[in-house]
């Protein structure tokens, strides 16, 4: 939909003498805008770039559907809780060992939030090693694997209270399978 603003109009009284207690005029506010609809859609603007996370039909992405529970469960060898999607511009998911133990967790993360996560980790000067065939690139540091395929990010990370060592492999595995499925 396009939007055109007809007038924007801001008034504020001064405020003046507060130091000294004095009253403090009243304050308007007045905001006039008018949103127009094309024609006909042959007239609307194009659409915005995809969105991380979007497919290229526009679909959004269930990062629960790319990671299903039985490959993190595979991973981390202990059933796992049910995923618990994160909606929203970076979606994600997350399951949880049960509360039972062991202490178990899989996230997966897409778009722009597993892109920040992967800069903050290169900020923090964690060792990144490089990942082959998973996307169009892939790194990996102890249990956390970060790849890009076209344009979207994805970050898969592990709790676990094991050597990492352990879960190289495995976690390397499970993005390869996300990889494919995005």
């Amino acid at each position: 939909m396009r939007r055109t603003v007809t007038a924007v109009a801001l008034s504020l009284a001064a405020v003046t003498g507060c130091a000294q207690g004095a009253p403090v005029p009243d304050a308007t506010v007045t905001v006039t805008a008018t949103a127009t609809a094309p024609a006909s859609p042959a007239d609307a603007e194009p659409s915005s770039p995809q969105a991380p996370g979007d497919t290229p039909a526009g679909t959004a992405v269930k990062a629960c559907e790319l990671l299903p529970k039985e490959d993190a469960e595979a991973v981390v060898k202990t059933p796992l809780e049910a995923g618990v999607e994160h909606p929203g511009t970076s979606p994600g998911c997350t399951y949880n060992g049960p509360v039972t133990g062991p202490s178990a967790q899989v996230e997966i993360y897409l778009g722009d939030g597993a892109k920040k996560f992967y800069d903050i980790d290169r900020e923090l000067g964690h060792k990144f090693t490089p990942v082959t065939g998973v996307g169009d690139e892939a790194y990996a540091e102890d249990n956390a694997v970060f790849f890009r395929k076209s344009t979207t990010w994805v970050a898969i990370r592990l709790v676990r209270l094991n050597d990492p060592a352990e879960n190289r492999e495995p976690l390397q595995e499970l993005a390869r399978n996300v990889a494919e499925r995005l």
